[in-house]
C-alpha cells in the first residue's frame, strides 16, 4: 500500500510545469485504433491511465513504443488480432466502452467489451453512447458474462451518417459518436454535443487524421468521413485540471507558483471563481501564475456544468479552498450526483460543509427533486487539522491532499495510486514547490490501524 505522507502549513513557492491531459491522451489512443497508420503523440503524461490504455490497444493489435523520459508514444494498429476486450479491463477505466465506435468502422466482426469503470462519483449510464451508436446503424446488446457483464456490437452492414441528438452534452457519448462517425458512409451531425477542450483535441487529431469535421456555435459537430487516413503527429493538450490543482494548493497554502503550461482560454470559469474570492493569478506567455494576496473572501455560488462552464473536476479542491474563505459559500453540482462524499473527511479535519439534497442555484439540474446530495454549503474560515484518511476516488484525493497541504501537521493518506491515474509525479513537483511530502510502500500494521476511511 502506498501512503503519502504530508506536513502541512508550508506556502509552496516556485515553478511547475503541467502535464498533457489524462482526459484527451487516453482518447486519442483509442481514436488511433481508427486507421492503420502511424500516430506519434507528444506531451504523454506518465500515469495510470495511459498504462491501462495502451494495455488495451496492446490486446487489439497495436504495436507500441513509450519513451516515458521525453512523453513521446509510438503507436500503429496495421491489423486488428481480436475484437474482444477481456473481462480483466472491467471496472478499470471508462476507456473500453470507447472500443465500440473506434472498431464498428475497421470491422466485421463482433466486438465486445466489458462494462465501464472509473472513479465511484456517479452513475455514468452509456445509454447516451448506445443509442447513438445505434442510429449510425450499429446493433449492440448487453449479455452476462461469468460474474461481469459486456456488450456485444456490430455492425455487418457498415456504418451510415445521421443526424443524431443527445439528450445531454456527455462527454463520453460524443466521444464515441465521433469516432464511430469517422468511417460511417455520409455525413454525420452530433447536436447538444459536449465541446470541451479535450473533445476539440481529438477533432483536431481526427482532422489530422484525414476526417473533415467542423464545430458549430450551437453545439452541433459536423463529420464528414475520411477518405483515406494519414500519418499524425499530436501534442496532447496541457491538463487545465491539473493546472486548477497546483493553482489552488499555491492560493491555499498562502504561497505563488507559477504554472507552465495553463491555459486561460481552456480556464476561464475558474479563474473568474478565483477573482470573486480575491485570490490572485496573473496570465503569462507560457501560464498563468496563482498567488495569495490576502485574506480569501467566501459568499460566492459555484455551480458546476458542462464545458464553458465550471468543471465538476474542479469542484472537490475548490471546496477545501473555501474553507479557507471567509463566510458561506454555495456549490451546486449539477454533472454528477454522487460527488460529495469526500465533504465528510473534510468535515473531520475541521471544515464545516453541510449538505442538501435540493438544487442551491440558478442552473437547471437533472438531478432536481430525485433526493440527491447534490449541492453544499461551507463556512470559513476553519482551522484544518491532519488526519490519516484513505482516498476513494481521483478528484476527492486531491481535495484531501490540498487539506493536508493546508493543515498544522503530518496527515497520513492512503490510496496514492488513486492519484497516479491523473497526476504526474505528483510527489515530485509538491516537493519542487516547497511542500513537505512523502510517499512510502509500506505494509506497516500501527500505519494502517491509524488509517481511517473516508
Amino acid at each position: 500500500m502506498d501512503i503519502l505522507k504530508i506536513t502541512g502549513g508550508v506556502p509552496l513557492q516556485g515553478h511547475v510545469k503541467i502535464s498533457g491531459a489524462k482526459n484527451a491522451i487516453t482518447k486519442l489512443l483509442v481514436a488511433s485504433l481508427i486507421s492503420d497508420k502511424p500516430c506519434t503523440f507528444f506531451n504523454v503524461p506518465q500515469i495510470r491511465d495511459v498504462e491501462v490504455t495502451l494495455d488495451l490497444c496492446r490486446e487489439i493489435g497495436s504495436c507500441v513504443n513509450w519513451d516515458k523520459k521525453l512523453g513521446i508514444i509510438e503507436i500503429v494498429t496495421p491489423h486488428l488480432k481480436t475484437t474482444y476486450v477481456p473481462q480483466r479491463f472491467s471496472g478499470a477505466n471508462r476507456i473500453p466502452i470507447l472500443m465500440i465506435g473506434a472498431l464498428l468502422g475497421r470491422t466485421d466482426e463482433d466486438i465486445i467489451v466489458p462494462t465501464v469503470g472509473g472513479c465511484n462519483i456517479g452513475t455514468r449510464p452509456v445509454d447516451f453512447h448506445l443509442i447513438a451508436l445505434e442510429k449510425l446503424g450499429a446493433t449492440i446488446e448487453f449479455r452476462q458474462m461469468k460474474k461481469e457483464g459486456a456488450y456485444f456490437a456490430r455492425a455487418h452492414q457498415g456504418l451510415k451518417g445521421a443526424i443524431i441528438e443527445l439528450p445531454y452534452p456527455s462527454i463520453g457519448a460524443t466521444e464515441n459518436t465521433l469516432l464511430a462517425a469517422c468511417r460511417a458512409k455520409g455525413e454525420t451531425l452530433i447536436k447538444n454535443a459536449a465541446t470541451e477542450p479535450e473533445i476539440v483535441d481529438l477533432i483536431l487529431f481526427l482532422q489530422k487524421l484525414g476526417v473533415a469535421i467542423t464545430i458549430d456555435v450551437d453545439r452541433t459537430i459536423r463529420v464528414q468521413p475520411a477518405q483515406e487516413f494519414y500519418e499524425v503527429e499530436h501534442t496532447v493538450v496541457s491538463d487545465r485540471t491539473e493546472a486548477a490543482s497546483m493553482g489552488m494548493a499555491a492560493i491555499s497554502t498562502q504561497g505563488r507558483v507559477f504554472v507552465e503550461g495553463a491555459q486561460q482560454l481552456h480556464m476561464i470559469a475558474f479563474l473568474n471563481k478565483l477573482r470573486e474570492i480575491g485570490a490572485g493569478f496573473q496570465v503569462r506567455s507560457n501560464g498563468i501564475e496563482f498567488f495569495y494576496k490576502g485574506p480569501l473572501k467566501g459568499g460566492i455560488l459555484l455551480e458546476t456544468d458542462v464545458h464553458p462552464g465550471f468543471l465538476t473536476d474542479w469542484q472537490q479542491p475548490f471546496v477545501a479552498l473555501l474553507t479557507q474563505a471567509e463566510g458561506h459559500s454555495v456549490v451546486h453540482e449539477t454533472v454528477y450526483e454522487n460527488r460529495f462524499g469526500y465533504t465528510e473527511t473534510l468535515n473531520e479535519m475541521g471544515s464545516d460543509i453541510q449538505l442538501f439534497s435540493n438544487c442551491l442555484g440558478h442552473t437547471p439540474c437533472r438531478f432536481k427533486s430525485r433526493n440527491y446530495c447534490h449541492s453544499l454549503v461551507v463556512k470559513g474560515v476553519t482551522p484544518l487539522k491532519p488526519k490519516n484518511i484513505e482516498i476513494p476516488d481521483l478528484r476527492a484525493g486531491f481535495a484531501y491532499v490540498l487539506a493536508a497541504l493546508i493543515a498544522p501537521g503530518t496527515s497520513h493518506i492512503s490510496g496514492a495510486h488513486y492519484l497516479d491515474r491523473g497526476y504526474e509525479h505528483l510527489v515530485e513537483k509538491l516537493s519542487s514547490l516547497g511542500a513537505t511530502i512523502s510517499r512510502e510502500n509500506t505494509a506497516s500494521p500501527k500505519l494502517l490501524a491509524e488509517t481511517s476511511i473516508a
